[in-house]
């Protein structure tokens, strides 16, 4: 599977971003908790695919299953 999140001290200080981007994978769990869509997100950081978040929240959803 094709790297999903990055973590490089020279990208905006080694927070977790999408592969491919500078948008922090925390705000994607932000926009979530704020009770916002996918689509919402997705419209504010047009940099990030749909496959890309679908991907990310299913790889959540594997380790959370596994106790992980």
């Amino acid at each position: 599977m094709k790297k999903l999140v990055v973590i490089d001290p020279e990208i905006l200080g080694g927070e977790a971003v999408f592969a491919g981007t500078r948008v922090p994978v925390k705000s994607l769990f932000d926009h979530i908790e704020a009770g916002e869509t996918i689509e919402d997100f997705l419209e504010g950081f047009p940099a990030v695919s749909r496959e890309q978040v679908i991907a990310l929240l299913e790889e959540s959803k594997l380790h959370a299953l596994a106790g992980i």
